[in-house]
């Protein structure tokens, strides 16, 4: 594409950022979307899926993604374009995932393990941390509802017409919005959700693809010619992702997930021999200790009282 022209492909930042449109194109997720420009693949367009099982669920919320010159060595920015309640509009947000937390960063990280940890994030507790709100459950459940309407409206026509190309293929797999909000914490949000990470929480729910095939809609078709054949061990290898359990946020609480987040088994719980504590045997014979004293005193008593006091003490 001669758009595209411009860009080393032996760069090694163009090179991983083609690899990644590739993977997420042949592996789509049910729980995101997520595309570059065609004029700049360094900034991409996603939406995102509210978390099961939490207040936003059902909601679509459509964000931007910076990639910086030297990815994926240095983090990305994240913008959010949807009002949620939970991360202020237009205003990069303070994650750990992002570019306030370099030194959080690991280059095996992805824009799908960014996504992912993102979802899981949203039903957290905001903590103050820099981008982020905390309205009442039942404001950002209307604006869950409302989310879906219609997409934001942000930038030139060309990310105009990706955004909107993205909240179509979104609104086409999001359930609907509960009538009822969920009661207590939410303990079960992969958020990490059904697809993830809760992480299950973080209890995950392992999703497959839709059987549609990739639903990226004609924006993706057109990416096609930017990515060099790739083995899947290539990719797999340079866009590795760690539990997501590791990508903590240090101004929230840990998270729970929706995707790839791995299950740890419990460890069996084998039956213990109960042991009688030694002190029982120490009062055993204390008590067997003072019964004979007891019983001497009583013998001495008795003798003394028949003349034969001398006899017990010594005297003959």
């Amino acid at each position: 594409m001669a758009a595209t022209a411009k860009y080393n492909r032996s760069n090694p930042a163009v090179k991983r950022i083609l690899q990644e449109v590739k993977e997420m194109q042949s592996n789509p997720s049910p729980d995101f979307m997520a595309l570059p420009l065609e004029e700049d693949i360094f900034e991409w367009q996603f939406a995102i899926l509210g978390p099961r099982d939490s207040e936003f669920e059902g909601g679509i919320y459509h964000g931007r993604i910076q990639l910086p010159s030297d990815y994926p060595f240095k983090p990305p920015s994240f913008m959010l374009l949807t009002p949620s309640g939970r991360f202020e509009i237009q205003k990069k947000i303070c994650l750990s995932i992002s570019n306030y937390h370099p030194e959080h960063w690991q280059p095996s990280w992805s824009v799908r393990t960014a996504l992912v940890a993102l979802i899981a994030f949203m039903p957290t507790n905001p903590g103050g941390a820099l981008g982020s709100l905390d309205y009442k459950k039942e404001d950002r459940r209307a604006l869950a509802i409302k989310s879906r309407e219609a997409p934001p409206k942000f930038g030139s026509p060309e990310r105009q017409k990706l955004i909107d190309e993205i909240h179509e293929q979104m609104l086409s797999k999001a359930p609907p919005v509960p009538q009822a909000l969920p009661n207590g914490p939410n303990e079960e949000s992969n958020q990490l959700g059904p697809n993830q990470p809760a992480a299950d929480s973080f209890g995950e729910h392992a999703h497959k693809p839709d059987e549609g095939g990739n639903a990226v809609g004609s924006v993706s078709g057109s990416l096609n010619d930017l990515t060099e054949p790739e083995s899947e061990s290539e990719i797999a290898g340079n866009t590795a992702e760690p539990p997501v359990a590791e990508v903590t946020n240090p101004h929230l609480p840990e998270a729970s997930h929706r995707e790839n987040i791995p299950r740890v088994p419990l460890a069996p719980q084998n039956p213990v021999a109960i042991q009688k504590p030694k002190h029982d045997r120490l009062l055993t014979l204390a008590a067997f200790g003072l019964t004979l004293a007891i019983m001497a005193l009583v013998i001495k008593k008795f003798l003394k009282i028949n003349g034969l006091a001398g006899f017990i003490e010594g005297k003959f």
